[in-house]
C-alpha cells in the first residue's frame, strides 16, 4: 500500500503518473467521438475527418498502451521512464540511461509484466486488423471466383458485367481489384452517368479504401463499447463513400453523379465490397447537389494544428511522468 501511494515520508496522490495518459485515453475514446461525429464541417471535409478519425485511434492505443505501462510500473521506475525518454528520445539516441534501477538485473515480476504489457495492446490490434483484412478477403476472392463463373468483362468499359435486372454498382478492392456493374444499370444509366459510377468506384480502389474500414472493424473488437469504436465503424464507410463522390466529381458533374446515384440507390453489393448505392445515398445526394463552402481557414488550421501535435502525441505521453502532489 505504501509503494502504490508512493510512501517515502509524506504520502503522494495514487497513481499520479497515470492520470495523464488515463485522461487523453477518455479524450479519444469518449469525448471527441462525440463531438467529431456531431460536427458539420465532417461532411465538407471527409478526408480531413477520416484523418482525425484515424488519428483518434491511434491516440487510443498509444495512450491505453502507456496507462498500462504507468499503471503496473513501481513508482521509481515510473519517474525512470520520463528521465529515460528525455535523456534517450530526446538526445537521439546519445545519452540513453537505464530504465530500471539496476538493469535488467532489477526486472521484478512487476516491472516484466509492465514490460509486457506495453506492447500487448498494439499487437492485440495488429493481430486483429490481420484478421479484419483476412476474412474480408476470403469473401472477396470467394466473389471474384463467381464472377469469373457469371460475368463478362468488358475491356472498353473496364468493368465486369454482371446480368441483372436491379441496377447495381460496386467494387472488389484488394490485390486483384475490379468493378462490377449490374446490367440492369447499363440500361437505366446514360453514359456520363456510368462513366460518373465508375470513377467513384476506382476511388475507393485507389485510395485503398478497404484498409481503413478494416481498421475501424479492428479497432472495435479490440475497445469494445467505446464511443470511438461504435461510431466510427458507421461514420468512416460513410465519409468514405463521400470522399470517393468528391474525387469522382474531377471528372463528372454534380448531375451526372446524383443522378447516377439515385438509379443505383437500391442495389445490393456482397460484404467486403463497396457500393456506388445503399443506404447513404440519399445524403450523398443532398450533399452533392447542395452547395456548400469547404471549411474556413481558420478551422481547417486548427484541425491542421490538432494532426501536428496528435503526431507527437507519443513523446509527450511518454514523458508524461510528473512529480505527485504531496499532502502532508
Amino acid at each position: 500500500m505504501t509503494e502504490l501511494l508512493g510512501y517515502s515520508g509524506r504520502f503522494l496522490v495514487p497513481a499520479h503518473h497515470v492520470l495523464p495518459p488515463l485522461t487523453i485515453a477518455l479524450m479519444a475514446g469518449v469525448l471527441l467521438p462525440r463531438a467529431l461525429a456531431r460536427s458539420r464541417w465532417a461532411h465538407r471535409a471527409p478526408r480531413l475527418a477520416l484523418t482525425v478519425w484515424a488519428l483518434l485511434g491511434l491516440t487510443l492505443i498509444a495512450s491505453v498502451s502507456l496507462t498500462a505501462l504507468q499503471l503496473l510500473l513501481p513508482t521509481a521506475g515510473s519517474h525512470r521512464l520520463s528521465r529515460f525518454t528525455e535523456a534517450c528520445v530526446v538526445s537521439g539516441g546519445a545519452d540513453c540511461g537505464p530504465l530500471l534501477p539496476d538493469g535488467s538485473a532489477g526486472m521484478d515480476t512487476r516491472v516484466g509484466a509492465a514490460l509486457l504489457a506495453a506492447p500487448a495492446v498494439p499487437a492485440v490490434f495488429a493481430v486483429a486488423l490481420v484478421c479484419e483484412l483476412l476474412s474480408a478477403r476470403r469473401l472477396r476472392v470467394r466473389h471474384a471466383q463467381v464472377l469469373r463463373l457469371v460475368g463478362r468483362t468488358r475491356p472498353g468499359l473496364g468493368a465486369t458485367v454482371l446480368e441483372h435486372d436491379t441496377p447495381a454498382v460496386y467494387c472488389l478492392p484488394g490485390r486483384a481489384p475490379q468493378v462490377v456493374v449490374s446490367s440492369g444499370a447499363l440500361r437505366v444509366l446514360t453514359g456520363q452517368q456510368v462513366t460518373a459510377v465508375l470513377e467513384h468506384e476506382r476511388a475507393h480502389i485507389a485510395g485503398r479504401h478497404h484498409l481503413l474500414v478494416a481498421a475501424a472493424g479492428a479497432l472495435a473488437a479490440v475497445f469494445r463499447g467505446l464511443p470511438l469504436t461504435r461510431l466510427a465503424r458507421t461514420e468512416v464507410p460513410l465519409l468514405l463513400e463521400m470522399a470517393a463522390d468528391d474525387r469522382a466529381l474531377r471528372r463528372c458533374s454534380r448531375e451526372a453523379l446524383a443522378t447516377a446515384l439515385y438509379a443505383v440507390a437500391s442495389g445490393q453489393a456482397p460484404h467486403a465490397a463497396f457500393a456506388a448505392g445503399g443506404p447513404s445515398a440519399v445524403l450523398r445526394m443532398r450533399r452533392i447537389l447542395t452547395p456548400h463552402t469547404a471549411c474556413s481557414p481558420p478551422l481547417r488550421t486548427v484541425f491542421v494544428a490538432l494532426t501536428a501535435a496528435a503526431a507527437l502525441t507519443p513523446l509527450v505521453l511518454a514523458c508524461c511522468s510528473v512529480p505527485g502532489i504531496t499532502i502532508d
